[in-house]
């Protein structure tokens, strides 16, 4: 099946602390601020309410990367929550995490930034009303195909175009940001009433389910704080690396998604936020008038670039997963000469593209960030255990027990309050389809039963590809 005599290809370390930061703000900076923003609003009801929110959810994701930074430094190597739930909670466990990150967290992610993109891209050509959603599904199909290439083509080529797009929607944001400012200066009518110590919290909704979801929509913009996690053993001196640039990405990601928030609410009353489709290009309409359409440009180029980020980390997953024997062999691979996964970025592209065709962006990010903070706080329960049960081992890295303990407590918050104030089937969907992955498990994983059909392909799919094993000793 796999020619054990080769000597083993090893991934480079091509990371630096600027590509680190660059991963994690691109891929943070994406859909989510041009896309959620509307949907907190609608959940929690009110404008302070929501800045409360963002400002709130910003603050998670750093405790929460910071806490993956010392599972990252005691267990340094790649593949984020699949690796980490392995050497922590043995194969099972590891395994079901593998098939949910692999066939469900990254390709929903993929597939709502797909979308994202191609709303705003499509926005100037139906100006005022929903583009046709075969054209959408269309659009976001080669976007996601093209940031599959690229991948699939050169790490270094990834990483680039993560730093210019980076550099893109930070200007984009800015332009916001000073339009906001402008706004303000001019003493704004809108930004009286939205920000009167009366009206801020006035409608505010309470329920744990309208919390919960207005915290996926956040969080989700806020997504990508676990990305750096995922491709560790290319990051340059990860010990130094990976804590600083995390520090760097999300202060700078929280910072500018609160004053981008205030700047909606400077010239659009919630009502016509809660009802925009595009807020970024209703905002830009409002502002900039004739020249308003930039914003619609600037949005679909900012997720183009968390959606390249996506892709990036979550090759890696599906990549570290068969390596350790959770999937096909052919899946653990790497190109001969390019040194990138090009097997496991074409898995998660096909995975990726099939759940493009039912889904809708409200409903992928809130399916998926249900399933994603299922694992990422079982991630933290085993990061409670070591530093409870083995503070021997070595920690370049160290975080007090209170932080993890703290986002712990907001995972199971996330994870249970949808479903206990307003249960829908769709959850139990997604819990069958996760527990439906013993089926898999206890043959091919347990018992390592592999047919000889799967021998044929993966040797046929090898030489085809120009792929062979990848080393993790780098």
């Amino acid at each position: 099946m796999v020619d054990k005599g080769r000597e083993p290809l090893k991934m480079k370390r091509a990371i630096g602390l600027v590509g680190g930061v660059a991963l994690v703000s691109g891929t943070m900076i994406g859909s989510g601020i041009f896309m959620s923003p509307q949907f907190v609003l609608s959940y929690v009801g009110s404008p302070g309410a929501s800045l409360v929110i963002w400002a709130v959810a910003g603050v998670v994701a750093m405790l929460a990367a910071l806490s993956y930074v010392e599972l990252g430094t005691i267990i340094p190597e790649s593949g984020g929550e699949f690796i980490y739930i392995l050497r922590i909670y043995g194969s099972c466990p590891a395994f079901f995490a593998a098939v949910t990150f692999i066939l469900v967290v990254k390709p929903f992610s993929a597939a709502a930034m797909g979308i994202s993109i191609a709303e705003y891209a499509m926005a100037p050509v139906y100006p005022g009303c929903q583009p046709p959603q075969l054209a959408v599904k269309c659009t976001a199909a080669v976007a996601i195909l093209i940031v599959a290439t690229v991948n699939i083509l050169n790490v270094r080529l990834a990483v680039r175009v993560q730093v210019v797009f980076l550099v893109a929607k930070v200007v984009a944001l800015t332009v916001i940001v000073i339009g906001g400012l402008v706004e303000i200066i001019q003493g704004n009518n809108v930004i009286v009433e939205n920000f009167k110590v009366e009206n801020s919290f006035k409608g505010t909704h309470y329920s744990a389910s309208g919390l919960g979801m207005a915290f996926f929509q956040g969080l989700w913009a806020y997504g990508g704080w676990y990305n750096l996690n995922c491709v560790t053993e290319e990051l340059k001196k990860p010990e130094v690396n990976l804590p600083r640039a995390l520090l760097i990405a999300i202060s700078l990601v929280t910072g500018l998604y609160l004053l981008v928030n205030v700047s909606y609410l400077t010239v659009m009353t919630p009502n016509e936020l809660m009802s925009s489709s595009a807020v970024a290009v209703t905002w830009g309409n409002k502002v900039l008038g004739s020249w308003g359409w930039i914003m619609s440009v600037a949005a679909a180029l900012s997720a183009f670039g968390s959606l390249n980020g996506t892709f990036f980390s979550g090759g890696r997953v599906c990549f570290v997963a068969a390596r350790e024997g959770h999937m096909p062999d052919i899946l653990s691979m790497a190109h001969v000469h390019r040194l990138t996964p090009s097997p496991a970025l074409i898995f998660t592209t096909l995975v990726s593209l099939v759940v493009l065709i039912p889904g809708d962006f409200q409903s992928i990010v809130n399916y998926f960030s249900f399933t994603a903070w299922f694992f990422y706080g079982i991630t933290l329960s085993g990061l409670i255990y070591l530093k409870i049960k083995k503070p021997e081992l070595p920690r370049p890295y160290s975080v007090p027990i209170v932080l993890p303990i703290l986002v712990l407590l907001v995972a199971i918050f996330l994870v249970l309050a949808p479903i206990i104030d307003d249960p829908q089937i769709e959850y139990l969907y997604v819990a069958l389809f996760i527990l439906s992955g013993a089926i898999i498990y206890v043959p091919f994983i347990h018992f390592k039963l592999c047919p000889g059909l799967l021998t044929k392909v993966t040797v046929f799919l090898q030489l085809f590809l120009e792929v062979a094993p990848a080393d993790k000793n780098l």
